[in-house]
């Protein structure tokens, strides 16, 4: 029985690497970057004033991922937002191999184009270090929410997290894989 490779990574194997390394006469395919794993994150202001908003975050969490979310903890108290050291305030999973691959075939096919007057991503969320960050508005733009069983619309923040060593490399490997940045053309990196 042959393995299951997703067709995001059989893509990228077959038809990126060697683009990339072409580009950028990468001397070995090792060089070329590669996507080491996507951060997603959610936070809950509300969690302060009502405990049940970090369980529907975390469940809604773990619907989006296929993966099952963890509460990220409060590190400090911070009196004005009545906020308590070690109380949940979020929800966080971190993807990584063939869940990774699967999550970004969703996203890029299936979530982003449901956002409305959706026109692109920006390109200017580069870290320098070659990892992009994302902020999603509503997390109903996953077709897996089911919109009756949502309280309150909440946004996320996905990161993705590559091996390049620059935003340019960054830029060109999610292009590639298929992120719909705005200014495709010219991007402004450093």
């Amino acid at each position: 029985m042959e393995k299951y490779i997703p067709t995001l990574k059989k893509k990228y194997q077959e038809e990126i690497v060697p683009k990339l390394q072409e580009q950028f006469n990468y001397k070995s395919i090792m060089q070329v970057p590669k996507l080491k794993k996507i951060c997603i994150n959610q936070g809950v202001g509300q969690a302060t004033q009502d405990k049940k908003m970090v369980d529907v975050a975390l469940e809604q969490m773990t619907i989006i991922a296929g993966q099952k979310a963890v509460p990220t903890i409060a590190k400090k108290s911070v009196s004005n937002f009545k906020l308590r050291e070690g109380m949940p305030i979020g929800a966080r999973v971190t993807l990584r191999n063939e869940r990774m691959w699967e999550f970004l075939d969703r996203l890029i096919s299936v979530a982003l184009p449901r956002v409305r007057d959706f026109r692109g991503i920006k390109d200017k969320a580069f870290d320098g270090r070659g990892n992009y960050s994302l902020g999603i508005t509503e997390q109903i733009i996953f077709a897996e929410i089911d919109l009756d069983k949502v309280p309150k619309i909440t946004g996320l923040d996905i990161t993705f997290v590559t091996s390049a060593q620059n935003d340019n490399e960054a830029f060109e490997l999610l292009k590639q894989l298929g992120m719909p940045f705005k200014n495709v053309n010219n991007p402004s990196m450093n």
